[in-house]
């Protein structure tokens, strides 16, 4: 079963551990110059859950004509697609995700999509002047403003203070997606929510030359998330999943299947789960990977699709 959103509200704001690092992945792809590196994360929780109620709440507009009227967003969009943007620290990483972001929200506006910015703060009178000081570097047009509920934001959302951002997207009153971001990117998280929204709203995926004009001084290099032929942001998204501790036997198996459809289908993956699994196994950390049932399964892989070593 999954972790309810009162039981996760309570880990989000007792635990002192939630957010440690388990375990580190090498996903280099063994160029000349030497391997690069990436980190896989125990995966953390803020916010409901994909498959979750949204549940309805109300905050203070700050910016506009709309200034000091209260809002309810999840009731204005009744079931149409929506995606609230719940920024738990204002800088320069979560202010420039939310600034693209809403920059696609707002055209697609016309296409019935429902779009709101709620900063937390325990001291309301300060969290709107710093969204007036910064709204030079907001989107007009699109509501923004402040929680009535403090730090914590809504009671029933169940938010994780020690979060940047937190991104939920949804339909019919349901979350559809949800992006805990502890360190938001712009090269590695605006892709994948905006494809995410796409999926809601439909249309066509914003090619490179558009991503990029939604993040004015971004370089078409960081904008690319391949590696090895394979989307790396994909990849980390199947993978998590399995590994996660807490991950039922149910779970794992759901997540291995999904897995090995991809392998199936793509001998691409195939080799980048089956390097990713020698790693892990040859690491001699695999306990820090999810349970004995999905540990079994990253040893199978590494057997069966990893790296051969040369006979002698």
């Amino acid at each position: 079963m999954s972790m309810s959103t009162f039981a996760r509200s309570l880990i989000c704001r007792y635990s002192q551990v939630l957010l440690s690092l388990v375990a580190f992945l090498t996903l280099g792809l063994g160029l000349r110059s030497g391997a690069q590196e990436a980190v896989v994360t125990e995966e953390v929780f803020s916010g409901p859950q994909v498959g979750e109620p949204l549940p309805g709440f109300v905050f203070r507009q700050a910016l506009g004509d709309s200034a000091g009227q209260e809002l309810d967003l999840v009731a204005q969009a009744d079931g149409s697609p929506i995606v609230l943007l719940f920024v738990h620290e204002a800088n320069r990483p979560s202010i420039a995700l939310t600034r693209a972001l809403t920059r696609y929200a707002s055209e697609r506006l016309k296409d019935g999509l429902v779009t709101g910015v709620v900063l937390l703060s325990d001291d309301p009178a300060a969290a709107e002047a710093n969204l007036k000081r910064m709204q030079h570097a907001l989107t007009p047009n699109v509501p923004t403003g402040v929680s009535l509920d403090g730090l914590e934001g809504p009671g029933a959302y169940g938010l994780n203070r020690k979060m940047q951002l937190t991104i939920l997207v949804g339909k019919q009153g349901r979350v559809t997606a949800n992006y805990a971001l502890v360190q938001p990117s712009l090269q590695a998280d605006l892709p994948k929510i905006i494809r995410s929204i796409v999926d809601q709203v439909g249309g066509e995926m914003p090619n490179t030359e558009q991503l990029m004009a939604l993040a004015p001084g971004m370089r078409q290099a960081e904008m690319k998330t391949e590696r090895g032929g394979v989307d790396q942001d994909q990849l980390r998204g199947l993978l998590r999943p399995l590994i996660q501790k807490t991950a039922s036997d149910e779970q794992v198996d759901a997540a291995a299947a999904a897995i090995e459809s991809k392998i199936e289908a793509d001998p691409a993956i195939s080799r980048e789960i089956g390097r990713i699994a020698s790693t892990i196994v040859g690491s001699g950390k695999l306990e820090n990977y999810g349970t004995p049932r999905a540990q079994s399964f990253l040893k199978s892989w590494a057997e069966k699709y990893g790296p051969r070593s040369k006979k002698p």
